[in-house]
């Protein structure tokens, strides 16, 4: 399958080698140079999104945030402009696998399929470590059939891949998850300030945690990472407080209360104002910290 991979940053590099190494002929663009492991491969470069469109069946994009997706696909030589139907006169797809605004979700969507193409939101979970790894968790909004025809190319960047119901839900699915993983990730680095005020050793603390029912991924991966000082990004910190600032947008628009993800947004915005918005998120401990006067552990 001829397949159009847009945005090749951390997390899409990744996903993109996995297609190229499953036999498919990838048309790639992105904002910076193309990356050495994709550039090695036999994808072609192309000079805007339109061109890699107008070469493909499916066309994934994989870029920060809701402007930057509205502008691959309907600004200057966007994707839109080139969804004739491809081979024998299949409809194209377009694959959004970023995460943004379920709502600007389904307006995108209306649009692409009101040129002939059809749209599935698929964001994605795992960070860094999952997309090399092909083990992400996939969530998923779209026609059942649509989805199908894309299953087996989600299948090589994923293991958890889930169909939860029309287009916008997966995004709907992801700002979800989100939340769950940020005020895991406070109260991780609350416990482990606190154990370490108190004067004992966070490591062994969090070690100790692991064999108990606070256990979990979260406390496993960033409360390593909050003990050993390692914030080199997998996942922003500055993508994470966007992804809390849809969820909060949503929560008005729903007439919904969501205090803790709030309390979560306002550690991330402490971090941002401290030139730290480009850290891990496991680097949301340094707000905490920031506040306590004290490290879970030295630099």
């Amino acid at each position: 399958m001829n397949i159009g991979f847009i945005g090749l940053g951390i997390m899409g590099a990744p996903m993109a080698r996995h297609l190229a190494d499953a036999g498919h002929q990838l048309y790639v663009h992105t904002r910076s140079k193309v990356p050495a492991t994709i550039a090695q491969t036999m994808a072609v470069t192309c000079a805007n999104a339109a061109e890699v469109a107008r070469q493909s069946d499916v066309i994934i994009t994989m870029v920060p945030d809701t402007p930057d997706v509205e502008a691959v696909l309907f600004g200057a030589g966007g994707v839109a402009e080139a969804l004739q139907p491809g081979a024998a006169g299949a409809r194209k797809v377009v694959l959004d696998m970023s995460s943004i605004s379920p709502m600007a979700t389904k307006a995108f969507a209306q649009k692409i399929n009101a040129l002939g193409a059809d749209y599935v939101d698929a964001p994605v979970s795992g960070g860094e470590v999952g997309a090399r790894a092909a083990a992400l968790t996939i969530m998923c909004g779209g026609e059942e059939a649509v989805f199908e025809r894309v299953r087996p190319l989600l299948a090589k960047m994923g293991k958890n891949i889930t169909l939860v119901g029309g287009v916008g839900d997966g995004q709907t699915t992801k700002v979800a998850n989100q939340i769950i993983v940020a005020l895991n990730i406070a109260a991780v680095g609350e416990a482990l300030l606190f154990a370490s005020k108190a004067g004992a050793d966070p490591a062994r603390v969090r070690q100790a945690l692991m064999g108990g029912f606070a256990a979990s991924r979260v406390l496993e991966v960033h409360g390593e990472r909050m003990v050993k000082r390692i914030f080199a990004p997998g996942f922003r910190i500055a993508l994470h407080q966007k992804d809390l600032g849809l969820a909060l947008q949503g929560a008005r628009e729903l007439g919904v209360a969501l205090p803790q993800t709030a309390g979560a947004a306002q550690l991330m915005q402490v971090c941002a104002a401290n030139d730290m918005g480009g850290l891990d998120h496991s680097a949301l401990v340094r707000a905490l910290e920031l506040m306590a006067a004290h490290q879970v552990a030295p630099d």
